[in-house]
C-alpha cells in the first residue's frame, strides 16, 4: 500500500466527499446552470463542504483553489508555492446523466506541478492515488487491498480515451497522431487519465477548454504510473500560470518512451 501518510489521509477525505455525493445521487436532485452554462447540483456543493473542512483540518494555512469556491486574484495566487487544487465533482454532466462516470479530484500543487493526487469514482468505489516518488496506486473499493499500477507500451492498435460529453478530439487529428487504425474508448471526467495510468488505454487528446482542477490530480496519478501530460507543444502541463485557470489543449499519454513532441509536430499540432 502507499507509504505516504498524507496521501492516505486525502484518499479517506475523497471517500467522505464521495459518500456525500452518493447520498444525493440516489435521490431526485435539481440542476442549476452556472454563468459558464456548466451544470451545478447539491452534490457539487456537499462534496465541496466536506473537502474544504477536511483540508482545513489537515493544514489550515494552505490555500485551496476549487471549482465551487470563489477564486483569489492572480496578484495573490502568484505568490503561492504550495496549495490544494480541487474539483469536488468532476463530470457533473455525467452525474446528471446518472452514468457513474464522475470523480472527486484532490491535488497538491508545488511550484506549479502536481505532487500528490487522488481521484475517486464514487459509484464504483475505485480510488486512484499517487504522490511524487511514491508511485501510483489503485484501490478497487473501500477497504480493499491497494494495487500498484503502471502504464503500458503503446498498443497496436492504440486505444484513445475520449470525452463522453465534450467533442474536440477529431478522428482526423487522432489518425495523424496515432495512425490509421486506433480504437476509441469514450469515458467521462478524469477517469480517462486513470484508464491510461492502469494500462487500459494509450492516449487522451483534449482539444478545447478544461480547467486546472479538472486535470491536476489525475495528472499526478498518470505521471507516477509512468505516463505524461503534455501541452500541444510537447511541454508538461503546469499550474497557476496566470490569471486564467483554463488549461492549454493537451495530450495525456501512457508510453513515455515515444517521442510525443515529434509526433505532435508531425500531426500539425497545435
Amino acid at each position: 500500500m502507499p507509504d505516504h501518510p498524507l496521501l492516505l489521509d486525502i484518499g479517506l477525505l475523497a471517500r467522505r466527499a464521495g459518500e456525500a455525493i452518493m447520498a444525493i445521487y440516489r435521490e431526485d436532485f435539481d440542476v442549476e446552470m452556472k454563468a459558464d452554462f456548466s451544470p451545478l447540483t447539491a452534490a457539487d456543493l456537499a462534496a465541496q463542504k466536506v473537502i474544504a473542512a477536511g483540508l482545513a483540518q489537515i493544514d489550515p494555512q494552505l490555500p485551496v483553489v476549487s471549482e465551487e469556491a470563489s477564486q483569489l486574484p492572480w496578484s495573490q495566487r502568484r505568490q503561492w508555492e504550495r496549495y490544494w487544487l480541487v474539483d469536488p465533482l468532476d463530470g457533473t454532466r455525467e452525474f446528471v446523466k446518472r452514468n457513474g462516470e464522475f470523480t472527486v479530484n484532490i491535488a497538491l500543487i508545488e511550484h506549479g506541478q502536481p505532487v500528490l493526487g487522488v481521484v475517486l469514482a464514487p459509484v464504483t468505489g475505485e480510488l486512484f492515488a499517487a504522490a511524487r516518488g511514491h508511485g501510483a496506486w489503485w484501490q478497487v473499493q473501500s477497504g480493499a487491498d491497494w494495487e500498484r499500477i503502471s502504464t503500458r507500451a503503446l498498443a497496436n492498435p492504440p486505444v484513445a480515451a475520449g470525452s463522453r460529453s465534450h467533442g474536440g478530439s477529431s478522428e482526423a487529428t487522432l489518425r495523424r497522431l496515432l495512425g490509421e487504425e486506433y480504437l476509441l474508448h469514450p469515458l467521462g471526467s478524469s477517469l480517462k487519465f486513470c484508464l491510461i495510468a492502469r494500462g487500459s488505454a494509450d492516449v487522451y487528446l483534449r482539444r478545447g477548454p478544461t480547467s486546472e482542477w479538472d486535470t491536476a490530480a489525475a495528472q499526478c496519478v498518470l505521471e507516477e504510473a509512468g505516463g505524461a501530460v503534455l501541452d500541444l507543444a510537447g511541454k508538461p502541463l503546469h499550474y497557476n500560470r496566470g490569471e486564467s485557470l483554463i488549461n492549454p489543449e493537451f495530450v495525456a499519454v501512457g508510453d513515455a518512451n515515444i517521442d510525443w513532441p515529434a509526433r505532435l509536430r508531425d500531426a500539425g499540432l497545435p
